[in-house]
């Protein structure tokens, strides 16, 4: 069983939840996020706690468990503090910029990419890195997955869209014939 799953979550004083029919809503200063609880699993709010436990133990139950804790903790993390990702855009002459809730980006093309911003989602651009901020975990991952495609780096001169905590792994180039070898 997780011993991930039987810790308890727990809820700041600026943080509210409520939980109705198998649905958990969180509400913190920075915005609002529900969680549907699977029926294998009971959820239980108290004493500014959440406490997660099984109502039968399978095999999939206990897969399930730690990670519906682990969502929860996550869920209450992103409606106090929030989650952001940075990406880095390596490469001479790609550029970003934000207008409003639009992220335009130059990055070799014949024209600027586009990027409008979901509801909880602001980017932030600083020289060279692009910041995207949120108090949904799940959304600010999938903007960061979404902007890193647009141009991925590629593995020789490592010029592309990157995490700024990814590592790059080079290939080496051709490799020159040899003066005077016959071909």
């Amino acid at each position: 069983m997780s011993k991930i799953g039987k810790l308890p979550v727990e809820l700041p004083e600026t943080v509210k939840a409520t939980l109705k029919d198998g649905l958990l809503e969180v509400a913190g200063p920075k915005g609002t996020l529900s969680f549907k609880i699977l029926p294998v699993v009971s959820v239980e709010i108290k004493d500014n706690k959440i406490q997660v436990s099984l109502k039968k133990v399978t095999k999939t139950s206990k897969a399930i468990f730690g990670t519906t804790r682990a969502l929860i903790a996550n869920i209450v993390k992103g409606v106090v503090n929030g989650w952001s990702k940075q990406l880095e855009l390596v490469g001479t002459g790609f550029r970003a910029e934000v207008s409003g809730d639009t992220l335009s980006l130059t990055v070799g093309f014949s024209h600027p990419i586009k990027i409008q911003a979901p509801q909880g989602i602001t980017f932030k651009v600083e020289k060279n890195i692009i910041t995207v901020e949120g108090y949904d975990k799940e959304l600010v991952g999938q903007m960061a997955a979404n902007i890193r495609s647009v141009k991925p780096p590629e593995p020789y001169k490592g010029k592309g869209i990157k995490y700024l905590d990814e590592v790059i792994r080079r290939k080496a180039g051709k490799a020159a014939k040899a003066v005077g070898a016959p071909a």
